[in-house]
C-alpha cells in the first residue's frame, strides 16, 4: 500500500510518461556512464546482464546512489543479483535460457493468480452492468497481449475458456 501522497495511480496514464521522464537520468547513468550493454526498463522493472558479478555489484551500489541521492528512491526486496541459470522475473515473467540459448519466457505464479482474479473480477463488474461489453474485450485484449510475450499457448486457451461474461442488464 502506498503511502499518502505519494506515487501516482497504477494504469495512469500520467504514470507512464513520469516513468519515462523521471527515471531518464537513471537510464542515461546506466547506458552512458556504467555503459551497461545488456540493459532493460520497463516503469520500475528493470535487468541489467553481465559476466562479471563483481562489476553488477559495482553497478547496483552507483545505481543505488544515485537512486536514493538524485529520485529520492529506493529499490525493494526484489533487487538482487543472481546468476542467469536460475532466471530471470522480469514484467510478470521467469526468463529461462536453455542448454541451446533459447530464451523461454513463463508466466511467474504470482501473476497467473493475479489474473485469474482480475478475470473473475471483470466477469462480476459485467454482470452486475458495472462494465460495457466493449470494457471487457478492452481488457481481456490487454491481458491476452501481455499473456503472448511469454511460452504461454496453454494458459491463454485455460484462462479463456473459463472466462464466463454474462449481463444481467441485457
Amino acid at each position: 500500500m502506498s503511502q499518502p501522497g505519494k506515487g501516482l495511480a497504477l494504469g495512469n496514464q500520467a504514470s507512464q510518461w513520469f516513468a519515462l521522464y523521471y527515471l531518464d537520468g537513471l537510464d542515461r547513468l546506466i547506458k552512458e556512464e556504467l555503459r551497461v550493454k545488456h540493459y532493460s526498463r520497463y516503469m520500475d522493472d528493470g535487468v541489467i546482464i553481465h559476466s562479471s558479478k563483481e562489476y553488477l555489484r559495482e553497478c547496483l551500489k552507483r545505481i543505488s546512489q544515485f537512486a536514493d541521492t538524485v529520485l529520492r528512491l529506493e529499490f525493494n526486496a526484489k533487487t538482487q543479483i543472481s546468476p542467469v541459470s536460475q532466471g530471470v522475473k522480469y514484467l510478470g515473467f521467469h526468463l529461462y535460457l536453455t542448454d541451446s540459448g533459447k530464451v523461454v519466457r513463463k508466466v511467474n505464479a504470482d501473476t497467473k493468480v493475479r489474473m485469474r482474479r482480475c478475470m473473475a473480477t471483470i466477469g462480476l463488474r459485467y454482470a452486475n452492468g458495472e462494465m460495457t461489453l466493449s470494457e471487457v474485450h478492452q481488457r481481456v485484449s490487454s491481458y491476452v497481449a501481455h499473456l503472448s510475450q511469454g511460452n504461454t499457448d496453454a494458459l491463454r486457451r485455460d484462462i479463456l475458456n473459463r472466462a464466463i461474461f454474462i449481463s444481467r442488464s441485457e
